[in-house]
C-alpha cells in the first residue's frame, strides 16, 4: 500500500515517512474516531489562537508603543529635518519680565487616532542646538513708547523665520503671550501694546496670526501650561500603559459618565523661583468645600480643559488646582526675613535700650546663616549687622509665622484653598529652588527624602564658615553654585522644607517628590504646554483624511499583525486534512482488498467440504 509521508516547510522544515505495512490497526480508525480526533484538533487550534495570538497582539502593540516612546527620546536631539513636507511648525514668543524668548516647535503629521496628541518637539538646528533666542529687556519697558513695540520683537521673529522652510510659513500659528512683567501695568498700557503688535506684525510677517495670538496670560494659564509641558514630556498623556505604571481613577469634570475613569497618574510640579512659588497638580475627584466662600476662591483656582481635539471626548480632560504665591520665593522670602529682623531689632533696642546688631562688635545672632559667618543687612536708613549661629531647627521655627497658615481646612500658605492631595497615589516634580537646595550644595537632588535632606541641612548650617569657604574654594559643590548660594543656603534649606512640609502640608515620609532641573536632560518651558493646549484641534484634519481610508486600512493593519499566526494555523489544519483524507482513503483500500478476497475463497472452500464429504 505504499507510505505515508508527513512534511511540511512552515514554521520549520521537517519530513519522515512510515510503511503501511508496519502501523497498526489503530491508524485505521473508524468514522467516529475521526470525528473525534478532529474535534480535538479544533480545540487546541482555537485555544492557541486565543492564547498566543491575543497575548501577541497585546505584547506587540505595548512594544511598539514603549518602542516609538523610547525613539522619540533619542531622535529628539537630532536636527530637525526642514526638507520633510509632513512636518509642521509654530512659534510661541514668551514676553517674560527681564526679556523676551521665542521658541520654534515642530511635529509630524497626525496619525489620526483621536485617542492621541500631536508629538510636538523643539526644533533644532543643524547643530543639534534648540532653536531659541533671547532679547533685553522685558517688553514692558516700552510702556510710554508703544508703538516700538513691533521693532522689538522684530529680531526674534525674524531669526524664526530664517530657521522654518519659507513654503511652511503661511501654515505656522503664532503667538505671543505676555507674563508677569506686563501684568502689571495699566490696562491702557497693556492693550496699546498688544495693538501695535497685531496691526504691524502681519505687515511683515507671513505667519498664521490673528488679534487673540497675542494677549497677557495670568499667572494661573502659566501654572497650567508648565503642567501640560512636563507631563506631556513624561508621557503621561498617553493613555496606553504598560504594567506596572501607576494610574489613578479620575471623575472627569463635566462628564455624565457614572464610572470613573483609570488613566495614567500624572505629576504634580512644584516651583519654586527668587520671587514667588508655585503648586500645579491634577485634581481626579470631584471637589467639595467647607463653605461658600471657599468655593468661590476655588473657582480661581481650578482649571478644567479638554487637551484632545474631539469636545466629545473625555479621555484628555483634566482638572487642575494651580496657585501662585508671590512674596514666598526663596529671595523675596530672605528680604522679608531681613526686613522683620530690623524692624524688631529696632523696637527692642529702643525698648530696653540696647545697642544689638548697631556694631560688628555687638552682632545679632542669626540661627539661619552658617556658624560664625559675618553679614550685615540694610533698610533705607537702617543697618544690621548679623553673625551666623548655624541652627537649622530654630532656623525653621522661626520662619513658620513667615507662612502665614490660617487654621481652616484644606488651606495652605496665606490660607490659601488648596485640594486634598492622594500623598499614597501621587507624584511631584520639583524645580528651581526645590532642585537648587537640595543639589548645588547639599549634592542629595534627585529623589527627595525628608529626614535625609533635614539631617544634611543641618550639618551645613552648623559648620563653621572658614570651613566652607576652604571646600567652595576646592570645588566640592555645585560648579553654578556662587558665594551667595553658600552664604543663604542655610535660611533656603529652612524655608524650602518649611513650604514644602508646613505650607504645603507634605507629610515628611512622603516618597514621590522628585527634584529636578531637567527631565529627560531637557529643560522643559510652559510654552511647550501653550502650544500643545493651543494647538490641540489641528489633528481634525488628518482624522478626517484618515477616515476616508476605511476599513482598508484598518484591514491591512489588522491583517499585517495576524498573518503569521493564521498562516501558521492553515498550514497546520492542511497538514491535518491530508492525514484526515489519507487515512480515509488507506481505509477504503482496505475495504475493498477484503470484499476481493472473500468471493475468491469460497470455490476453494466449497471444493474442500465436497471432497470431504466424499471420503
Amino acid at each position: 500500500m505504499g507510505r505515508i509521508s508527513f512534511s511540511c516547510l512552515f514554521p520549520a522544515s521537517w519530513h519522515f515517512s512510515l510503511s503501511s505495512q508496519v502501523l497498526p490497526r489503530l491508524l485505521i480508525p473508524s468514522i467516529r474516531q475521526l470525528l473525534f480526533i478532529g474535534l480535538v484538533f479544533c480545540l487546541m487550534g482555537l485555544l492557541y489562537l486565543l492564547l498566543v495570538a491575543g497575548k501577541g497582539h497585546v505584547s506587540w502593540i505595548r512594544k511598539e508603543n514603549h518602542f516609538h516612546r523610547h525613539l522619540a527620546r533619542v531622535t529628539d536631539v537630532d536636527a530637525t529635518d526642514t526638507s520633510n513636507p509632513n512636518l509642521n511648525y509654530g512659534l510661541v514668543v514668551d514676553c517674560g519680565s527681564s526679556g523676551s524668548r521665542v521658541f520654534v516647535y515642530c511635529w509630524p503629521r497626525h496619525n489620526g487616532n483621536p485617542h492621541e496628541l500631536l508629538d510636538i518637539r523643539q526644533m533644532r538646528d543643524q547643530h543639534r542646538k534648540p532653536v531659541v533666542m533671547k532679547i533685553k529687556p522685558g517688553i514692558s519697558e516700552l510702556a510710554k513708547t508703544p508703538e516700538k513695540a513691533s521693532d522689538y520683537i522684530y529680531p526674534l521673529l525674524s531669526f524664526a523665520a530664517q530657521h522654518i522652510p519659507k513654503n511652511k510659513h503661511q501654515e505656522t500659528p503664532l503667538y505671543i503671550l505676555c507674563t508677569a512683567g506686563m501684568r502689571i501695568l495699566p490696562e491702557s498700557q497693556q492693550e496699546a501694546l498688544l495693538e501695535d503688535l497685531r496691526t504691524d506684525i502681519p505687515v511683515h510677517f507671513n505667519f498664521l496670526f490673528s488679534d487673540s495670538h497675542v494677549e497677557v496670560i495670568s499667572g494661573k494659564q502659566e501654572g497650567v501650561y508648565a503642567w501640560i509641558g512636563i507631563n506631556f514630556v513624561l508621557g503621561r498623556f498617553n493613555h496606553v500603559h504598560n504594567d506596572g505604571e501607576a494610574v489613578v481613577e479620575v471623575n472627569v469634570p463635566g462628564s455624565d459618565q457614572q464610572e470613573a475613569l483609570m488613566r495614567k497618574r500624572t505629576a504634580g510640579v512644584l516651583d519654586m523661583g527668587g520671587v514667588s512659588t508655585q503648586i500645579a497638580y491634577e485634581v481626579p475627584k470631584t471637589v467639595s468645600f467647607a463653605s461658600p466662600q471657599q468655593e468661590e476662591v476655588a473657582k480661581n483656582l481650578l482649571a478644567e480643559f479638554n487637551l484632545g481635539c474631539d469636545a466629545h471626548r473625555t479621555e484628555h480632560v483634566y482638572r487642575v488646582y494651580v496657585s501662585t504665591f508671590l512674596g514666598f520665593g526663596g529671595n523675596a522670602a530672605r528680604q522679608r526675613y531681613e526686613e522683620s529682623l530690623i524692624r524688631n531689632t529696632t523696637t527692642r533696642n529702643k525698648l530696653l535700650g540696647q545697642h544689638v546688631g548697631e556694631t560688628a562688635e555687638s552682632p545679632l545672632l542669626d540661627p539661619c546663616l552658617p556658624t560664625d559667618l559675618q553679614d550685615e543687612i540694610s533698610q533705607s536708613t537702617q543697618k544690621l549687622y548679623l553673625r551666623g549661629t548655624g541652627d537649622f531647627d530654630h532656623c525653621r521655627q522661626i520662619l513658620q509665622p513667615f507662612l502665614n497658615r490660617t487654621n481652616e481646612t484644606q488651606t495652605s500658605l496665606s490660607g490659601i484653598y488648596q485640594p486634598t492631595i492622594d500623598y499614597t497615589n501621587s507624584q511631584f516634580y520639583g524645580f528651581s529652588e526645590f532642585y537648587y537646595c537640595t543639589e548645588d550644595v547639599l549634592r542629595m537632588g534627585g529623589d527627595y527624602n525628608a529626614s535625609k535632606y533635614a539631617q544634611a541641612a543641618k550639618g551645613y548650617c552648623a559648620t563653621q564658615w572658614k570651613t566652607l569657604r576652604e571646600r567652595f574654594d576646592s570645588g566640592l559643590y555645585a560648579s553654578h553654585a556662587d558665594l551667595h548660594r553658600l552664604k543663604y543656603q542655610c535660611f533656603k534649606s529652612a524655608w524650602m522644607y518649611e513650604v514644602l512640609h508646613s505650607g504645603f502640608s507634605f507629610p515628611t515620609n512622603y516618597k514621590n517628590l522628585k527634584t529636578a532641573l531637567l527631565v529627560y536632560d531637557k529643560e522643559v518651558q510652559w510654552t511647550l504646554g501653550a502650544i500643545l493646549f493651543r494647538t490641540r484641534f489641528l489633528p481634525l484634519r488628518d482624522i478626517q483624511q484618515e477616515s476616508l481610508k476605511g476599513l482598508h486600512s484598518h484591514w491591512r493593519h489588522s491583517f499585517s499583525f495576524v498573518n503569521n499566526h493564521y498562516l501558521f494555523l492553515a498550514c497546520f489544519f492542511i497538514v491535518f486534512l491530508s492525514i484526515m483524507l489519507y487515512l480515509l482513503r488507506l481505509r477504503r483500500i482496505h475495504r475493498r482488498a477484503v470484499q476481493r478476497c472473500t468471493p475468491s475463497s469460497a470455490p476453494w472452500l466449497e471444493e474442500g467440504l465436497e471432497t470431504s464429504n466424499a471420503i
